[in-house]
């Protein structure tokens, strides 16, 4: 709001224009108070009037209207007093920004006004001393991707891309230099944008290279963007990489600001007008209307217990693992069954994993740490907010092998209910509410002499990020006319897909939705040995794909720690690609008994999941029938061929190909592949795509007999 303090101010001795200077002295000053200033050089009262409602704009605080009074003295110069006018506000304590004041007052009204800042909120001091912490661990950020497909204009690009970071200031963000990390948004700034042309580096050289590289955050810019092709070839293929620091963007704040890409570039690269809304300005003056009394209580009632610790390592690194889409649905229809989401599903079996390589006994409570979106919060617009509002809250899951498997994924569901009442507060609080004398974000005082604006404080101690991190992806819904307006472009975009995150802790799982419906595990080190994390992101994916095929209601803990136990069927990857022949073939029904023979319904594009699915419900033998997924683009390569044959090979027995109109090519080449290899021909059987189940069921129980 802006004051009006004409009535207020005298004009006797004061002259328009010119340099100013202001004389500040803090001998004996009490911070809190606001300063006696003296001007040097004409003095305009406007100007005085103009700093101070830009004062109140550029505050992050509902600031007092402050009564000015210019006295002039004796050697031409000034004296500027300030009272309060008004009320006094609920941060009267907090010191008065007289730095930035003077910066308002001294700057030329034909120059650049001071850079707005903004005070970072308490997760973002942690995860600045995070990044601080760890000066030496490369790449402290995280990336997404996106395959482009069509023509692509670099130029329309990168005007876009700035015609965003103009309206977004986030994107001309960066932290202060100096004790007091103060948020900065440069005019002019925005996302580096690089470019290397179609076969000039390796894709994965690249990502690797840029994740080295980092981010440094009190460099304006927190987002870089790198695309690998481009140009005006409608059938080509641009890789597009975004890379952003964490203490400033959190990744669904990407997608958010990759939306308003797509509709700059369809604009020509201007982005048009949008609908207000949130700000980070606003969600700190929310944060800061908080009451914290109930969630000090609440994390007081029930502390978290300390994070499972996991062998130590040195160095950094990644694997990877994918659940197909019908393990996937299985998954998530067992999970509904229980009446839990998938998080709380995965959350269960990590607990059990964490459990089994601590070499517990008996009854345990074991601690992680889950991340929450930190957009489920009362503030209108909040999810179309792009900041670093992603928040790790401490989990416990009690494991007790006797107890029925069920209540715990029930148990972590209710736990993630509760604490999402206070996603917004820290780790660092929660610690410090917790564990008196830890380490904890700091408070919102300034040091005595400091002269930064109100709610400034020391620079934070790093919060302890011990065990590891699980992070269930949720993403921003793309406006429905995004899709429909790039194809009238010839262009078509993927979903963008999370390529790990290195954060603060030695462990970090990320669990995301691919474009087919498979749910990636990436599993990211840090001060952990890869061989541990390796062989617990091994075991999670297993268990997580026999659980929904296994579990009873009489199941127990202990009989899913014996699951997890087990030797798994399939291996992790690392950043180059899954086991092939694993994601490929999915068991849809088991064989009656080993050697029994198989039949595999080959599935082509564009055929329903459903109608397979009711063949292998149908089928009566005591085949066992898989399922052959349509390859990737990415995937479709003799490795990948050559995969699926060994696979098919090794299940022993004899072997029927079965598909609907439209696989009839791919099962046909398929079968001589096996052939080639020195199998024994399989039968091959093909239909139309009208031909109820039953039927189709019904002929590939007699090529079996028949091939027997």
């Amino acid at each position: 709001m802006t004051t009006d303090h004409s009535s207020h101010t005298t004009s006797a001795r004061a002259t328009p224009g010119g340099p100013m200077t202001v004389v500040l002295d803090l001998t004996g000053q009490d911070p809190a108070a606001p300063p006696v200033l003296e001007l040097r050089g004409p003095v305009d009262p406007h100007r005085v009037e103009a700093a101070l409602d830009r004062l109140a704009r550029l505050g992050t605080r509902p600031a007092p209207s402050w009564r000015p009074r210019l006295e002039p003295a004796d050697d031409g110069h000034h004296t500027l007093c300030l009272t309060p006018d008004g009320p006094p506000a609920a941060d009267a304590d907090a010191p008065f920004p007289a730095g930035l004041f003077a910066d308002l007052l001294t700057v030329a009204e034909s120059g650049p006004a001071p850079a707005p800042r903004i005070e970072p909120t308490p997760l973002q001091r942690e995860l600045l001393a995070d990044a601080d912490a760890h000066p030496g661990t490369e790449g402290w950020c995280e990336q997404l991707a996106v395959t482009w497909y069509g023509p692509l204009d670099p130029e329309r690009l990168a005007a876009a891309w700035q015609s965003v970071a103009e309206r977004e200031s986030v994107l001309r963000a960066a932290f202060e230099e100096g004790p007091e990390p103060w948020i900065v948004c440069h005019e002019g700034a925005g996302p580096e944008v690089l470019r290397f042309p179609h076969g000039s580096v390796d894709w994965h050289a690249l990502v690797e290279a840029d994740r080295r590289r980092g981010l440094d955050p009190r460099r304006p810019g927190p987002l870089r963007v790198t695309f690998l092709g481009g140009g005006p070839d409608a059938a080509g293929r641009t890789r597009v990489l975004l890379s952003f620091h964490p203490a400033l963007l959190d990744d669904w704040s990407v997608r958010l600001l990759l939306h308003e890409f797509y509709r700059a570039y369809l604009a020509g690269g201007e982005l048009p007008g949008g609908a207000r809304r949130p700000d980070l300005g606003d969600y700190t003056r929310w944060l800061a209307a908080q009451d914290t009394a109930p969630a000090r209580e609440f994390w007081r009632d029930a502390p978290p217990g300390p994070a499972t610790h996991l062998p130590a390592g040195d160095g950094t690194g990644q694997v990877r693992a994918r659940i197909t889409p019908e393990e996937s649905e299985r998954l998530a229809v067992w999970a509904g069954g229980l009446g839990c989401p998938e998080s709380s599903a995965l959350h269960a079996v990590w607990a059990l994993a964490l459990y089994r390589a601590g070499g517990h006994e008996g009854a345990a409570d074991i601690g992680f740490s889950a991340a929450v979106s930190g957009r489920g919060i009362l503030l209108d617009g909040v999810e179309r907010l792009p900041a670093a509002l992603r928040n790790p809250l401490p989990m416990t899951a009690g494991v007790n092998p006797y107890a029925p498997l069920a209540d715990l994924p029930a148990r972590l569901r209710d736990q993630a209910l509760d604490v999402a009442g206070y996603e917004w507060v820290s780790q660092g609080r929660i610690r410090s509410w917790t564990r008196p004398g830890g380490p904890a974000t700091p408070g919102h005082t300034a040091a005595p002499g400091h002269t930064a604006a109100s709610g400034s404080a020391p620079a934070p101690a790093a919060v302890p990020r011990t065990g590891s991190l699980v992070v269930f992806e949720n993403r921003p819904r793309p406006p429905g006319d995004l899709a429909p307006a790039l194809a009238a472009l010839g262009v078509r975009v993927s979903t963008p897909e999370t390529l790990g995150a290195r954060t603060g802790f030695p462990l970090t799982l990320v669990a995301h939705r691919d474009d087919e419906g498979g749910l990636v595990l990436t599993a990211t080190c840090r001060g952990t040995a890869l061989a541990q994390a390796e062989d617990l992101l091994t075991r999670t994916a297993h268990t997580l794909r026999e659980l929904p095929r296994t579990a009873t209601p009489a199941t127990t803990v202990g009989g899913a720690l014996a699951l997890l136990a087990g030797p798994p069927d399939r291996t992790p990857r690392g950043r180059q690609g899954t086991r092939r022949a694993a994601a490929a073939l999915t068991e849809l029904r088991p064989a009656a008994r080993p050697g029994s023979g198989t039949v595999c319904l080959v599935r082509a594009p564009g055929t329903p999941l459903s109608a397979l699915t009711r063949v292998a419900y149908a089928y009566r033998g005591p085949e066992a029938v898989v399922l052959l997924r349509p390859p990737p683009y990415a995937d479709a390569s003799a490795p990948a061929a050559d995969a699926v044959v060994g696979a098919l090979t090794d299940l022993g027995g004899p072997l029927v190909l079965g598909a609907f109109c439209g696989g009839g090519e791919r099962a046909y080449a398929l079968a001589g592949q096996l052939v080639a290899a020195g199998s024994r021909p399989p039968g091959v059987v093909l239909t139309g795509t009208a031909t109820p189940a039953g039927t189709f069921a019904h002929t590939l129980e007699a090529v079996v007999r028949r091939i027997r």
